[in-house]
């Protein structure tokens, strides 16, 4: 599978290509990075010190989704929204594994799933968060929201932009749907001041971060005498490009539509 890694000069990006070359079955098809970056015209396999592999970075997209079978995006919004829709018009398998998507950005990539992109969008890529995922959303439809209250923490390296996390919110997201509510109206992402008590049945949301953790995050479960912790570390970030490659793998034969690492890992069955 001809496999186009954007970002390819970024530390996720680097990982990529390494993750490509050591998987059977993908290639690197084109690395892009954007106007202006210093990268341009760098070789990719040099930049993710894995010695030269012939393809070099450059910054025009049209040219490097020619002949491509699939994109692999940890970019940023606009730049994935952008992307979904070149993928619709290529007909092209479209990884997002970007995070900070807003609501008009999320129906933007819907919409080019609709038009033709084959899209695996997920705000953690690796095995075992989506493992994870399944497990809150079990245990938050098990203990239900009278007797247990859900608090979703995560920690990542000082660089990161958004928060909370990708992750937080998808574990969020599980745990709302183990309760048949929508995250959106009972989410509780920041407490500063006199709050009062917690109110019952929300999710709240701890955000930290600092130096180069590449991600931790725990659900707990805290009910009276007893709290119930889920968590998963990373300590390397070659998880993640690890499962966008099988992501793209999986994806390739699959009919146009938007689906999520759980469709990957057969975990909606």
């Amino acid at each position: 599978m001809k496999l186009v890694v954007l970002g390819a000069a970024g530390r996720m990006g680097r990982t990529l290509v390494k993750v490509i070359a050591e998987t059977q079955g993908a290639t690197l098809h084109a690395a892009i990075e954007r106007d202006g970056s210093p990268a341009l015209g760098s070789d990719a396999g040099l930049m993710a010190g894995i010695g030269e592999n012939g393809v070099t970075i450059g910054s025009d997209i049209d040219a490097a989704i020619d002949g491509a079978d699939g994109i692999i995006d940890f970019t940023a919004p606009a730049v994935s929204v952008e992307m979904a829709r070149h993928a619709a018009d290529k007909g092209l398998v479209h990884v997002v594994g970007t995070t900070g998507f807003e609501a008009q950005d999320d129906d933007a990539i819907g919409n080019a799933a609709n038009s033709g992109a084959t899209i695996v969008k997920s705000g953690n890529m690796s095995l075992g968060v989506n493992l994870l995922a399944v497990l809150v959303e079990q245990a938050a439809r098990a203990l239900g929201p009278d007797a247990f209250d859900i608090e979703v923490l995560e920690m990542h390296h000082k660089h990161k932009v958004d928060a909370p996390s990708g992750t937080a919110l998808l574990l969020g997201e599980a745990a709302a749907k183990g309760r048949g509510i929508a995250l959106s109206d009972h989410a509780v992402r920041v407490r500063d001041g006199i709050t009062g008590p917690r109110e019952e049945g929300t999710i709240g949301f701890a955000t930290l971060r600092g130096g180069s953790v590449v991600g931790e995050h725990s659900v707990i479960l805290a009910g009276e005498g007893e709290r119930i912790e889920l968590s998963h570390l990373a300590g390397d970030r070659a998880i993640f490009a690890r499962g966008a490659v099988r992501a793209a793998l999986w994806a390739k034969d699959k009919p146009a539509g938007l689906y999520s690492m759980r469709d990957v890992l057969g975990l909606n069955a």
